[in-house]
């Protein structure tokens, strides 16, 4: 979630209904066959799961399992569409409800992708690790998605200069370094750690401001 990305049309494309209460998370929403495979993906890697494995997991046949997807392939493929759609679904909304404020839609979708990638820290992991897994087509898609969402992050920073509220004459790169931010997230917090979730939201959100206003040369 971290390259360049195309220009977007409007930051706010796309279905947002799904995710009204963004900030909320439960268990994820997955079909038992994707979260069983995303447990197995996360302990013993793509290449390191069978489709027995994933079939005992999810208490089905190997038979039952095929009857769903017809590759372990399409199961992987299956999984990181499901946590791209609720990454940017996620931040659709959260930009949604932040108004027209450009400072508020700028921290709102930060806070979505912090959010999301503490609680989804399985799903985040599998998407960084196992993209290179994908075959071309499947990738090709994924990554399609993974720019959609920088392509957001860029064009609320480019907003926010344009309006003279962010002074970095270095939006793309400070996009994509707050989003290395947010995905770093996935690989050390931990709900029983020294800091709560919000804690971490608004330490994360002061130093995401502070790189949307570096890099001035005057």
């Amino acid at each position: 979630m971290t390259v360049d990305a195309p220009d977007a049309d409007t930051p706010e494309a796309g279905d947002t209904a799904a995710w009204d209460d963004w900030r909320t998370y439960g268990e994820p929403d997955l079909p038992r066959i994707l979260a069983a495979a995303l447990e197995a993906f996360v302990e013993h890697g793509y290449h390191g799961t069978s489709i027995r494995d994933i079939a005992a997991a999810s208490g089905l046949s190997v038979p039952g399992v095929y009857h769903h997807y017809r590759s372990k392939q399409e199961i992987l493929a299956a999984l990181m569409s499901a946590t791209m759609d609720e990454l940017l679904g996620r931040s659709r909304a959260a930009l949604a409800s932040a108004g027209d404020d450009p400072v508020a839609r700028f921290e709102a979708v930060v806070e979505s992708m912090l959010r999301f990638h503490m609680a989804r820290r399985g799903q985040a992991f599998v998407g960084s690790s196992e993209m290179r897994s994908l075959d071309p087509d499947e990738r090709a898609a994924h990554i399609a998605l993974r720019d959609e969402q920088q392509a957001m992050l860029r064009v609320l920073l480019e907003e926010g200069v344009a309006a003279g509220v962010f002074a970095t004459p270095y939006p793309a790169d400070v996009a994509r370094a707050i989003s290395s931010l947010c995905v770093g997230m996935a690989s050390w917090y931990r709900e029983d750690g020294p800091q709560s979730a919000d804690e971490l939201v608004v330490r994360e959100l002061a130093m995401a401001r502070a790189l949307a206003d570096s890099g001035a040369t005057g």
